[in-house]
């Protein structure tokens, strides 16, 4: 655990996307199995304790530290790992559990369930052993083996054990980041990494015997894998040439990977993060043995119409169930971009062209309820493809992607074959009503922002939140402002004067009914500070429901 702890702490303080990946690959190098395939996984957030939650954690230091001193010290630090880290007392008494001391039933907390296994004895702590306690633990054991864990590690281990339990670890390492080092500290192909990465869980022994040359590589032909996606790079970043490609809408739904393997139906998002549970229809309605690529989406409100707003999608985003009536409320369907494989043929190294062929062909072999074609748009020339793409902001369509005919499907960002040419954003003017501050990084300044607009009764209404678009300089003014100019406080949160307009750009805004505004913006942030403009000249709500798409 303490040479994790140390890895964390560094990841932290390093801002430098190279020197993070340095760091992740000499800890893999150097860290035995199964730890390292465990910090990986905690890193990369794919662990999950169903009975360690963070009011366990804050119910438990209840016990060990006095309420008030808590709730100040967390409404400072902003992080509950953090916080409970710093202030959980050294062990006064001989822990239940080891050498440790002042244990759970020191602190009045007791079990009914069963006690810890025998790897967590001794004073010294894993991260295996650790996944092991925390992963046995039941509901009502929880509170006496985080306990007993935490009294055997000092502050710095205490925070690593509690990032690990509650996931949210902050420190600038994505999935991708996780893999690129994984490729560089055994010399292996990042793309193999991504493809098998998904396809073997935690803590990724076959992976790591592969990786450093022990085992073949694992065989993935009878498993429904995940294959990296395809990305696109911003049309403004070159200048291309209309004959060389082929231009679709770019719909406002969800990217996802449809895999049929093994027997079994597996829906992926863009992340390589299994969905299947959330859309069990999809499931159903996807037998053949293929990989598709395509737009999740939910119909609108006709049967059989074209696409909802991203808003309808989100009542069914990140469900592991769903009711009967969620299904008939907003029914899903997927329109189809590309064909990766078919009949156990990959043909992600065909030109555009080809692959396009063969999904016409296959299309049809699909429920036309569930599933339909993405249409190549005629234009004739940019002229024309920028009218239709400025024409095309009442559906859901976030903008055009261009495509280069010759081009195969490779993983990432590749210079020359994928473009997006998104819509411009909208904007408006709004006044700050509250701020929160950040995590991580930003823990120290109020960087979360909620904004509103004006009713026609001159009720001042929130319509968002935003915590992106600002430099670090904005950021440390629009800290200050909130400091000097706090009316009330509701725990973490600051309820400031009216008086700062923030000109707040978003993709589009939708009805909703959560929001007492009546209306939800999709992907704001803020894109100015307007400290020469008056709060009541902000915009009003008619004027952002007029852009309701």
């Amino acid at each position: 655990m303490k040479r994790f702890a140390a890895l964390i702490d560094r990841l932290i303080y390093t801002r430098s996307r190279n020197s993070k990946l340095a760091l992740i690959v000499d800890y893999l190098r150097h860290t035995p199995d199964p730890d390292r395939g465990w910090a990986i996984a905690a890193l990369t957030e794919s662990l999950d304790f169903p009975a360690v939650k963070a009011g366990t954690v804050r119910t438990l230091l209840a016990t060990r530290v006095d309420e008030e001193l808590f709730r100040l010290s967390r409404h400072f630090v902003g992080d509950t790992a953090e916080t409970a880290a710093l202030l959980w007392p050294e062990p006064l008494s001989p822990s239940p559990l080891g050498e440790g001391r002042g244990g759970a039933c020191e602190a009045g907390v007791t079990s009914t369930g069963p006690t810890p296994t025998p790897p967590l004895k001794g004073r010294g702590l894993s991260v295996s052993a650790a996944v092991d306690a925390l992963a046995s633990a039941t509901r009502s054991d929880a509170p006496a083996i985080v306990a007993a864990l935490l009294d055997r590690l000092d502050a710095d281990g205490r925070y690593a054990l509690l990032k690990i339990a509650l996931g949210g670890m902050r420190v600038g390492v994505s999935a991708r980041l996780a893999k690129q080092a994984f490729a560089q500290a055994f010399d292996v192909p990042v793309d193999d990494v991504e493809e098998l990465w998904h396809a073997i869980p935690p803590p990724y022994a076959p992976l790591f015997a592969w990786g450093e040359g022990r085992a073949e590589r694992p065989d993935l032909t009878n498993v429904a894998f995940f294959r990296p996606f395809m990305l696109a790079h911003p049309l403004e970043e070159a200048s291309v040439d209309l004959a060389d490609y082929a231009a679709e809408w770019k719909w406002d739904g969800i990217r996802v990977q449809i895999v049929y393997g093994g027997g079994e139906t597996r829906i992926y998002s863009r992340g390589g993060e299994e969905i299947s549970g959330a859309f069990p229809e999809l499931v159903a309605a996807f037998d053949q043995d293929a990989v598709i690529d395509g737009e999740l989406l939910v119909r609108g409100e006709v049967q059989g119409g074209e696409a909802a707003s991203f808003n309808a999608l989100q009542q069914r985003l990140g469900r592991k169930t769903v009711s009967k009536k969620m299904l008939a409320d907003y029914p899903a369907f997927v329109r189809v971009y590309d064909l990766l494989g078919v009949d156990g043929d990959d043909l992600r190294a065909l030109p555009w062209t080809e692959r396009r062929r063969q999904l016409e062909a296959f299309v049809p072999r699909l429920a036309d309820s569930h599933f339909d074609l993405s249409q190549v748009i005629d234009a004739s020339d940019f002229d024309d493809l920028a009218e239709r793409r400025a024409g095309a902001r009442d559906a859901a369509i976030e903008g055009v992607m261009l495509k280069r005919r010759d081009a195969p499907y490779v993983a990432g960002r590749r210079a020359g074959l994928w473009y997006k040419w998104k819509r411009d954003p909208l904007t408006a003017d709004c006044v700050m009503m509250y701020a929160q501050r950040g995590n991580g990084r930003r823990a120290s300044f109020y960087s979360d922002y909620t904004f509103g607009c004006w009713s026609d009764g001159g009720e001042l209404l929130p319509v968002g939140k935003a915590y992106s678009g600002f430099t670090d300089e904005e950021l440390k003014w629009l800290d200050k402002f909130v400091r000097d100019n706090t009316l009330n406080r509701f725990g973490p949160v600051r309820e400031v004067e009216k008086s700062l307009v923030l000109e707040v750009a978003f993709d589009s805004i939708h009805s909703s009914k959560r929001h007492k505004s009546g209306l939800a913006m999709r992907f704001p942030r803020i894109s100015r500070i307007r400290r020469d403009k008056p709060a009541e000249e902000a915009d009003r709500i008619a004027t952002l429901q007029a852009m309701v798409t």
